[in-house]
């Protein structure tokens, strides 16, 4: 099972400014930042698959394996246990939103097998972070609830002997092979491992950058829109803090905000955007998938986190204005600017005549002019 990167799909790719490593933190051993993006090498598997997990706009993905299909799935069969040993390749694989979605849609109470885990590793204390805050969200509205299964599973000696003989056999298979051809076979497998082991480089090319101006909502959103549909709606709307929700969040823009529009077109889902006459910027906070993208890219820091998210937003979806602007057309160039008062210039024509002002002067001081 091997891992597989969109890059037109990451958000270090949409733009430099993107501070996002949430790869690069749950899998510091397997993953890192190359020329900007994320890099692993192509024998990487299922030990990297908390980034499928924790990537919010499904870059990463597991061949062999979809969470999407895992989803459905598991609906129709009776188990409701979740066990790297019987259905998932790790439990990390399933973010927040999927966790959330499958207890919604479950008639009965799931339970989440942690016994294959060490509990002094940074991938327990995820998986259990990331079921904290599905119960957490679930508690604000429904009475649903995930629990989870501690028990450790030791090893059996019989299981211990069988390993130890299928090193031996393994090592006699080799040696048994030592011929020509075996030798030929050997390093043959030898030279695809190490090909394996080189850092794979991703780059951006014309293909990418056309994928990225496609705005796309991941599955795992899709997966809770409908699943919230079916849930009922609660009496009273809870608002939960803003640092306890990881997937999504509700934003505000303050005066500082220039209308430089790259918010609204850099946005990877289109949570954020605009009208056909760029005088506003709307909101929609189930679209947002919390990459942070827009903060990363905003020059004034105009755009903030609302301290706590409405549940409301849930069942009740509303496109919200953040801000809107002044639009009036340019009196040299004609084009539409954002007026914020004075000469009715945009700011193009107006640098382009402080430049010609400069010039004029400067060549005036030169002929002894002043």
């Amino acid at each position: 099972m091997g891992l597989h990167f969109d890059v037109s799909a990451c958000v270090r790719a949409t733009s430099k400014f993107s501070n996002c490593t949430k790869c690069v933190d749950i899998c510091p051993d397997s993953i890192s930042l190359k020329d900007n993006l994320p890099s692993f090498t192509a024998a990487t598997g299922v030990e990297a698959a908390a980034c499928v997990g924790v990537c919010p706009t499904e870059a990463f993905a597991l061949s062999n394996f979809s969470t999407t299909e895992f989803f459905f799935s598991f609906l129709e069969s009776k188990v409701r246990l979740i066990s790297p040993k019987i259905n998932v390749p790790c439990i990390s694989v399933l973010s927040v939103e999927h966790l959330i979605s499958l207890a919604l849609a479950s008639e009965e109470r799931i339970t989440i097998d942690l016994s294959s885990y060490d509990e002094d590793s940074l991938l327990f204390e995820h998986i259990e972070k990331n079921i904290e805050e599905a119960n957490f969200v679930l508690s604000s509205f429904s009475e649903k609830q995930l629990t989870t299964n501690h028990i450790a599973q030791k090893i059996s000696k019989i299981e211990n002997e069988k390993e130890s003989e299928d090193e031996v056999s393994s090592r006699r298979s080799f040696l048994g092979n030592a011929s020509l051809k075996g030798v030929v076979k050997h390093k043959k497998a030898f030279d695809d491992a190490v090909d394996e082991d080189e850092l794979q480089h991703f780059e951006i090319d014309a293909s990418v950058v056309a994928k990225i101006k496609d705005k796309k909502l991941p599955n795992k959103r899709k997966i809770l829109f409908t699943t919230l549909k079916r849930a009922g709606v609660p009496d009273a709307f809870e608002v939960l803090p803003e640092e306890e929700v990881s997937f999504t969040s509700q934003k505000f823009i303050d005066e500082s905000c220039t209308n430089c529009q790259i918010c609204y077109r850099i946005c990877p889902t289109g949570a954020l955007s605009s009208n056909s006459k760029f005088s506003l910027i709307h909101f929609d906070a189930m679209l947002c998938v919390k990459c942070h993208l827009c903060h990363d890219v905003c020059e004034p820091d105009a755009i903030q986190l609302q301290s706590g998210f409405e549940i409301k937003e849930f069942f009740e979806p509303t496109q919200r204005t953040l801000a809107t602007f002044n639009i009036k057309r340019c009196n040299e160039c004609g084009n539409n600017f954002t007026y914020t008062g004075g000469e009715q210039t945009c700011p193009r024509c107006s640098v382009e005549e402080e430049e010609a002002m400069f010039l004029h002067n400067n060549a005036k001081r030169m002929r002894g002019e002043d």
